[in-house]
Parts: C-alpha cells; structure tokens; sequence
C-alpha cells in the first residue's frame, strides 16, 4: 500500500472557502478535462483562483493532488473488500456484494475514479496507483475461483474471463453515467448485479 503524500501544513489559511478536500476536488475536476500531464500549477491557479502559492500552503505540487486523489479512490473500493458481506458467506454473495459496492462507491466518488481508471503509469504515482488496482483486481479473481470452486457458476466460464467483464462493465460507467441524470446508485447498482448474476449463477 502506498502511503499518502507529505501534506504542507503552514499554518496560514489559504483563499476562504478553500481547504484541501475543495482545492482537491476542483484540481480533480481539471485533470479529468485536461488531462494532468495537460494541467499546470498556473492553470489549477487560474481555475482556482488562488495564488500558486496559496496552494503551496496546503500541498507541495500537482504530483501530491493526484495521489491523494487516486489513494481516496483506491481506498474506498479496498475498504469495500473488508466489510462483512466480502468476507464472509458463499464467494459468490461476497463477489455479487463487492461489485454492487463498487458501483456505489463509482457513484459516490465519480471524479475520482474517473481519475483513476484513466491513468498510464505515465510517473511513479501513477505506477503505484496501477499496482494497487491489479492487488484489487486479484481479489476479485481470487472470489470468482472460489465460486466456481464452490459449485455456483457454470464450470464452463473462465473465471478470469469473468472477473474482468464484470469490473469492465462496473469501470464503463464512467462514461455515460451522470449523477443528475435521475438513476440512483441503489437502481445503478440492482440493473448491474441484476444483468451479470442473473447469468452467471449456476441454475
């Protein structure tokens, strides 16, 4: 597990209205237009509009920006896989539960899973954050064997094939779905566990 970024703390307040977690989200926000190799500390500044400086006070560069912001993305689907229901019980209720979380927390934290499931390993956060997606992406590997194992899917269906259409379609809702657009993640999540389980248990 990477370890979050040196946070400068100062002791003076930056703009008001502007801590770390508003400054991040916004900074977000840009990566997620921009791209971060096409985001420079004088365009968050402009976007901000802060001083380059002002930010200064509460990170050392853009590079402390994106890991926190793929640590805050990673961290909730990592705390999803230690949560009662992904640990205990039939693999194929832990798995069916753990991709309905993940479509919750995608809802939840859109930017920055956005974020997330955008980058290259284009720099060493980014390396690491990639590192730590194949970690989650083993557990869910590791369930889909051990259901098949446990006799609930079709023993015809390659588990590692299963494993990734599922968290494939998961990651496609970056795409299209929008918060405003009037689905609930309650509804997101039943119409994605609802399409996939339906076929995969083992009748």
């Amino acid at each position: 597990m990477s370890t979050q970024p040196a946070i400068r703390r100062t002791g003076r307040p930056g703009r008001p209205g502007y801590d770390l977690d508003s400054l991040l989200a916004v900074a977000v926000k840009v990566f997620n237009e921009k791209g971060y190799d096409g985001t420079s500390m004088d365009v968050l500044a402009e976007r901000l509009g802060l001083s380059k400086s002002s930010i200064y006070h509460h990170v050392a560069g853009k590079q402390d920006l994106l890991e926190l912001a793929l640590n805050r993305a990673l961290n909730a689907l990592f705390a999803a896989t230690t949560e009662a229901q992904a640990t205990d019980g039939r693999y194929i209720d832990r798995l069916e539960y753990l991709v309905r979380r993940s479509v919750e927390i995608l809802v939840a934290e859109l930017p920055y899973v956005t974020l997330l499931l955008r980058v290259r390993g284009n720099s060493a956060v980014e390396r690491r954050a990639l590192a730590r997606r194949r970690e989650f992406d083993a557990f869910v590997g590791d369930l889909v064997s051990a259901a098949a194992e446990e006799g609930d899917l079709d023993p015809d269906i390659d588990p590692a094939l299963v494993a990734r259409l599922l968290f494939g379609t998961v990651n496609s809702l970056i795409e299209w779905y929008r918060p405003r657009a009037g689905t609930s993640a309650n509804e997101l999540a039943d119409a994605v566990v609802g399409m996939t389980f339906n076929g995969l248990r083992r009748k």
